[in-house]
């Protein structure tokens, strides 16, 4: 088991629940866009949140976020030591820097020293695409033991220092890479490890590529909070890493959609009805699971699971809950009966709620 830190009131490793992280992609000096990003956000079920803090107005406009985000916010410092310092002074709960690229040893401390005082713990975070330049010399290229070592060497500074309140990350954006690097450091530290697949792509390909390398991380009992680093909107990468999350058991957040993949036997448009039943479901927060089924013979048994389903036939279909047939109903009516039993079903737990 890895060492506990807090971000902010959200902890991190110790067998703590995985934490799900993004990035705004707003200008930090734009205090209305970047609070209305970290808003949706959080929304969507982000834990915490990182900022670019690229110069000192940046830095210096932290604390006006800060006062008002909903969630932890960590600053993503890169050379500048002294942006470091501010961001903290401006109360930021966590840093992102590497201690070797801010300066000497006098610049480092002063930085250890503040984050100690504020209780603001520090990721070291690695990118195969940013490695010293001695490292891929002597690996002859970004290997899992050049990220480690990196990721090590930068450690040490800290620990010279007495300052344990770390995280790291190894991130690559090939997979094999990745998994390679995490595994071998969580044999190496007792560190909490932060996942991701960075510079992913697209969602359309940055999904699977961070399923893959992150699912397969966490079945491995490996990693202690994620960021799904993918182009363009960031609150895709919170809904792709909470489904990440509840793949694996690892999170209970939201619905869960159970749909059949079609064969000869269908006679609905069932790709069109799984849709809007996706997008009704958005709005819920609760955890539900909800099938929605292309058979009438065999779907209810399949789906048995399921809180709640259809399961269609030639112009009529079954509305079930786990598995028990409720009724039959036109197949114009499926959908609108199955929330008719997601809405009483969820109106019974509140009730039932202490």
């Amino acid at each position: 088991m890895t060492r506990r830190i807090h971000i902010g009131a959200v902890p991190v490793g110790g067998g703590a629940p995985v934490s799900v992280q993004s990035m705004t992609n707003t200008k930090t000096t734009d205090t209305p866009a970047t609070l209305a990003q970290i808003r949706a956000l959080a929304a969507a079920g982000a834990d915490v949140v990182r900022l670019a803090v690229p110069d000192r107005a940046a830095a210096e406009n932290l604390g006006a976020i800060v006062r008002q985000s909903p969630v932890p916010l960590v600053a993503d410092i890169h050379f500048d030591y002294r942006l470091a310092l501010e961001a903290i002074r401006q109360g930021i709960a966590a840093l992102r820097l590497n201690p070797g690229n801010i300066g000497g040893e006098e610049k480092v401390r002063a930085v250890v020293e503040a984050a100690k005082a504020a209780g603001v713990p520090i990721r070291i975070g690695v990118n195969a695409g940013s490695l010293d330049r001695e490292l891929l010399r002597k690996y002859g290229a970004p290997t899992a033991e050049a990220l480690v070592e990196s990721a090590l060497q930068h450690v040490r500074i800290l620990e010279a220092m007495d300052f344990r309140d770390m995280k790291i990350s190894l991130k690559a954006h090939d997979v094999p890479l990745t998994l390679a690097a995490y595994r071998l450091m969580s044999q190496r530290v007792e560190y909490p490890l932060h996942l991701g697949i960075t510079e992913a792509g697209t969602p359309k390909s940055g999904v699977i590529k961070s399923a893959v390398g992150i699912g397969a991380l966490l079945a491995e009992g490996i990693g202690d909070t994620i960021r799904v680093s993918l182009t363009g909107d960031p609150v895709v990468e919170v809904r792709v890493a909470n489904e990440i999350l509840k793949s694996l058991g690892l999170r209970e957040y939201g619905p869960t959609l159970i749909s059949c993949p079609t064969c000869g036997r269908t006679s609905i448009d069932l790709p069109a009805i799984a849709a809007e039943v996706e997008a009704r479901l958005d709005g819920i927060k609760e955890p539900l699971s909800v099938a929605v089924m292309g058979c009438v013979v065999n779907g209810p048994g399949e789906a048995r699971e399921a809180d709640v389903g259809i399961a269609g036939g030639k112009g009529e279909g079954l509305v079930f809950r786990k598995g028990e047939i409720l009724r039959k109903v036109p197949e114009g009516a499926l959908v609108t009966e199955l929330f008719r039993e997601i809405d009483a079903l969820l109106a019974e737990r509140r009730a039932a709620a202490p």
